[in-house]
C-alpha cells in the first residue's frame, strides 16, 4: 500500500513497525454537540483505511479518542445547568447512533481524556523534567516551542505563521516565555472541574491529551495518525513536540490528513448557516447514501456538499442494493448447475474486478477509482446473471461483490426482506395467477407498484424491489 504522507508530502510505501500488525491513531470530536458533516468525513475516510487493511491480512488496533473536557465543553455545561460529565455522556451515546448510521464501526479503544489524567500528568512531568516546559506561580503549565528545534516539520510553517496561527493568540498571558508556547495543563478557574497534579487543581490542555493516550495503546512510536487536514496546525504539531519532546524518538511514521468540504461551493460554516451536523442530515437522506458520497472523491482532495449530490450518490446505492437483490433472487431461483463456460470466464472476470478494487485502494486511498472497479463488476453481473443462469455463478458474483463493498462500509443493511404488507400482496398475487385470476392479480400489481415497488414476472416467480 502506498500512502501519502503529510510529514513528507509524498506518497511512500507503507512498512508497518511490527509484521502484520498496524496500529492507527485517529482523532475523535470534542463531545458537546452532535458531529457534523465536517467531522464525518474523516471518520468515514480512516474507517475504510482500517477495514482495507484488515482485508490485507493486517491485525490492526484502532484507537480513536473522545475529547471530554475543553473550553466549549465547560461553557455548555454551564449554559444548561449540568455537569460536563453529564454533557459528555450525552453526546458520547449520540456519537454511537450517528458513527453506527454512517457505517462506521466502533474503534478498537475509545479512550476519554478525563480517564487518563495520570498519564497526561506524567507525560508533563516529563518535560518539565527534561526542560521542555515550565510551570508558572499561578499554576499553569507550558510547553517551551523554542526547546524544540523540529517545531513546525509537519506544518512547515515559519516562526510568525506559527505564532499567528497558534491555538491561544487571543488570550494575553503575562507569565507566558513566547508567543507560541502553548498550554499543557490549566490551572482551575472558578466553577471548573479541575484535578490534582503537582501544579495545583486543573485540567490538562487539548493537545496533551491526544499524545498520552495515543502513546498508553500503542507506543511511544506507532504507525499511522490521521485526522482532518484542520488539526495538522496546531493540534498535530503540537503533538510532535510533546511526544518526541518526553521521549526523544520518531512519534509516528504515517500522517493521513483528508481535505475539507464545501457546503454548495461555499466553506462550510456557521456564519454562512450551512452547517449541518450528521443528525440533521439523517431527517432528509440516507446515511449509507452521504457514506457513498463522501468516498466518490480522493480523501485529500476537497469535496462539494449539495443535495444533487447526495441525490447522485443515493441512486448509485440503489443500484448496488438492487444488483445485490438480484444475485440473492437467482441464488435461490436460479438453475443448481455447475457454471457454464461463459460464466466460468465471468467469474474470472470478477478477480480481475477484485484486484483493480484492491491497486485503487493501494494506491492512497483512491476511493473513487475503487468504486468505479465495483460498478463494472455490477454492470457485467446484471449482464452475465440473468434468468438461466446457474447458482453457482450468482454466488461467486455476490461473494465478490458484498467483499468489496465490505471495505467501503456498503451494502449494510442485511435485512432485504419486504415489508409484511407487500409481502403479503406478493404472495396473494401469486395465488391469484396460479388461479389464473387475472383481474386480481392485476390489481394486486397496480397495489404493490403504489407502494413504491417494481415487481417482475420471471420464469423463476415473481421478483420484487424497491423502486428508486
Amino acid at each position: 500500500m502506498q500512502i501519502y504522507n503529510s510529514m513528507t508530502r509524498k506518497k511512500e510505501e507503507f512498512k508497518p513497525l511490527h509484521e502484520g500488525r498496524v496500529g492507527i491513531y485517529a482523532c475523535g470530536p470534542t463531545v458537546y454537540n452532535y458531529f457534523h458533516i465536517g467531522n464525518a468525513r474523516p471518520f468515514i475516510t480512516f474507517d475504510v483505511l482500517r477495514r482495507q487493511l484488515e482485508r490485507e491480512g493486517y491485525d490492526v488496533t484502532f484507537v480513536q479518542n473522545f475529547t471530554d473536557i475543553d473550553d466549549k465543553m465547560i461553557r455548555r455545561a454551564n449554559e444548561e445547568g449540568i455537569t460536563v460529565k453529564e454533557l459528555a455522556d450525552r453526546f458520547i451515546a449520540e456519537y454511537y447512533v450517528d458513527a453506527k448510521a454512517l457505517g462506521i464501526r466502533p474503534a478498537t479503544v475509545h479512550p476519554k481524556a478525563t480517564e487518563h489524567i495520570p498519564e497526561i500528568i506524567s507525560l508533563i512531568t516529563r518535560l518539565i523534567e527534561n526542560g521542555h516546559a515550565y510551570a508558572t506561580p499561578n499554576g499553569d503549565v507550558y510547553y517551551r516551542v523554542s526547546a524544540f528545534p523540529g517545531y513546525g516539520k509537519l506544518s512547515g510553517q515559519s516562526a510568525d505563521e506559527r505564532e499567528n496561527g497558534a491555538s491561544e493568540r487571543l488570550n494575553v498571558e503575562t507569565d507566558k516565555e513566547a508567543p507560541e508556547d502553548f498550554a499543557l495543563w490549566k490551572a482551575q478557574k472558578p466553577g471548573e472541574p479541575a484535578w490534582d497534579s503537582p501544579w495545583g487543581k486543573g485540567r490538562p490542555g487539548w493537545h496533551v491529551e491526544c499524545s498520552a493516550m495515543s502513546m498508553k495503546y500503542l507506543g511511544e512510536t506507532f504507525d499511522i495518525h490521521c485526522g482532518g487536514k484542520d488539526l495538522l496546525f496546531p493540534h498535530h504539531e503540537n503533538e510532535i513536540a510533546q511526544s518526541e519532546g518526553a521521549t526523544g524518538k520518531k512519534y509516528v511514521n504515517y500522517w493521513m490528513h483528508n481535505g475539507f468540504i464545501n457546503v454548495d461551493n461555499q466553506k462550510m460554516s456557521k456564519s454562512l448557516n450551512n452547517f449541518f451536523t450528521v443528525r440533521d442530515i439523517a431527517k432528509e437522506y440516507d446515511l449509507e447514501a452521504v457514506r457513498l458520497f463522501m468516498l466518490s472523491a480522493h480523501y485529500r482532495s476537497p469535496i462539494n456538499f449539495s443535495r444533487e449530490q447526495i441525490e447522485a450518490a443515493n441512486a448509485s446505492l440503489n443500484r448496488l442494493y438492487t444488483a445485490r437483490n438480484s444475485l440473492k433472487f437467482q441464488i435461490e431461483n436460479g438453475e443448481d448447475r455447475p457454471a457454464n463456460e461463459e460464466e466460468k470466464a465471468f467469474m474470472d472476470r470478477l478477480k480481475t474486478y477484485e484486484k483493480r478494487f484492491d491497486d485503487a485502494m493501494d494506491d492512497d486511498m483512491n476511493t473513487a477509482d475503487a468504486l468505479g472497479a465495483i460498478f463494472e463488476l455490477v454492470r457485467d453481473a446484471n449482464v452475465t446473471i440473468q434468468q438461466g443462469a446457474s447458482k453457482e455463478a450468482a454466488r461467486a458474483a455476490l461473494k465478490s461483490l458484498e467483499a468489496v463493498c465490505d471495505v467501503l462500509g456498503l451494502l449494510s443493511r442485511k435485512d432485504d426482506g419486504l415489508p409484511e404488507d407487500i409481502a403479503r400482496m406478493v404472495e396473494e398475487r401469486a395465488e391469484a395467477r396460479k388461479n389464473k385470476d387475472w383481474k386480481r392479480s392485476d390489481e394486486l400489481r397496480d397495489m404493490i407498484t403504489k407502494a413504491g415497488y417494481i415487481l417482475e414476472d420471471t420464469k423463476q416467480g415473481q421478483k420484487v424491489r424497491k423502486d428508486v
